[in-house]
């Protein structure tokens, strides 16, 4: 089996850039070349290779409903007066009418609601030059012979990001979330591709 394809930011994970040599003795304990935050920050991500949880708040809920009439109606009433030496002769005296009519009704409603909660861990795989990082991360969960794969990606402020290390998903820029599934269970689920095929083939 094939892993699911994913729409979000690749890499999924990357490794944090290596330690500079330590070049210089500043002390016995403290070592300039060494030390990655100042005494007082916190452990904030903030450098590529951090992550940083993402706790999942999605929910929408939308409603469209859409309706239209149209009607039309004409009358046309036409007398051939008598003439002669006109083609048509024999028509001489006869009245013509035509008449129309139609009419037109349409409507349409759609509704989704949507809820997706959870958490998952990514990782920061870049850092822009304003400071705001792009995270990207995959969660794999197996049970017996079914997998399920949690992907997020997105754009993090840093000032959003909690003492704890989390950051909600609605405060999350450009935001991908999927949630796909491998394994027999989900191939029950999806419609062959003749199937697929003919139902978009099919002109009735």
């Amino acid at each position: 089996m094939t892993t699911p394809s994913t729409s979000v930011h690749q890499p999924m994970s990357t490794r944090p850039a290596p330690l500079p040599v330590n070049t210089q003795v500043n002390g016995a304990i403290f070592q300039t070349a060494t030390v990655r935050l100042a005494l007082f920050e916190d452990r904030r991500a903030r450098y590529v290779g951090d992550t940083v949880t993402v706790v999942l708040e999605e929910r929408t809920n939308a409603s469209k409903g859409t309706s239209s009439n149209a009607n039309r109606k004409g009358d046309t009433t036409l007398g051939i007066p008598i003439a002669t030496r006109l083609p048509g002769a024999n028509l001489v005296g006869a009245d013509l009418s035509a008449s129309s009519d139609s009419s037109f009704a349409g409507g349409g409603n759609s509704a989704a609601n949507n809820v997706f909660t959870g958490s998952v861990a990514v990782t920061v795989i870049d850092v822009y030059p304003n400071g705001n990082l792009l995270v990207s991360g995959e969660k794999q969960v197996t049970i017996n012979q079914g997998t399920e794969y949690i992907r997020f990606s997105g754009v993090v402020n840093p000032v959003n990001v909690g003492a704890a290390n989390t950051v909600s998903s609605t405060r999350v820029a450009d935001a991908r979330i999927e949630y796909k599934g491998r394994g027999y269970m989900s191939e029950a689920q999806t419609m062959g591709w003749l199937q697929r095929f003919f139902m978009s083939a099919s002109p009735f």
